[in-house]
């Protein structure tokens, strides 16, 4: 569900501050009716705002299971997800795992990975704190490709070394969530 589904221009941009913003949060977790799901995963921009401050009040009733960080290898990304691992834990909101985005490029010809920034950070950041590495998911071509074509990368590219890493990465998830340790 998306902001972006009530709008009637797709280049309309969102331009609310806190009250109007935080209300909209609240109503899109209280007022679409998720059916009986086994998870759900909300994207926030990087840091720790006032929106991540609502979606933790919001969904403090249903007991989430916590949260999952994300960071990229370089060092500015790690700085921030540092400053998440802060909120979670202040809010009281376990944290499941981190997974580094970004880690590599995959050659389209070829399947290596390529680091072109740094690499590690991620899992860095997990060792450091205690908190389970849930994996490191390369930039694709094809990725890009599928989710702009609106396709399921999974299915469309099943045996690509990619396709592989998602799956590794759901599965790590699953684990942590049913309380299983990470390979």
């Amino acid at each position: 569900m998306s902001i972006g589904f009530l709008l009637s221009n797709p280049d309309e941009a969102v331009v609310w501050r806190g009250p109007k913003k935080n209300a909209l949060i609240k109503q899109l977790l209280d007022d679409v009716y998720w059916d009986n799901i086994d998870y759900l995963l909300i994207d926030t921009p990087p840091g720790t705002s006032d929106e991540h401050i609502t979606v933790v009040e919001a969904l403090r009733d249903y007991n989430p299971d916590g949260s999952i960080l994300v960071t990229t290898p370089q060092a500015v990304s790690t700085a921030d997800v540092r400053r998440e691992i802060t909120f979670c834990r202040k809010a009281a909101l376990p944290i499941l795992g981190i997974i580094e985005n970004m880690s590599g490029y995959v050659c389209p010809n070829c399947e290596e990975c390529t680091n072109i920034f740094s690499s590690g950070g991620g899992k860095g950041l997990a060792d450091e704190f205690g908190i389970p590495f849930l994996g490191c998911v390369p930039i694709d071509p094809e990725l890009t490709k599928t989710l702009e074509q609106g396709q399921n990368f999974v299915e469309a590219f099943p045996n690509s070394k990619v396709a592989r890493i998602f799956s590794d990465v759901v599965a790590n998830v699953i684990r942590v969530c049913e309380n299983q340790p990470t390979p």
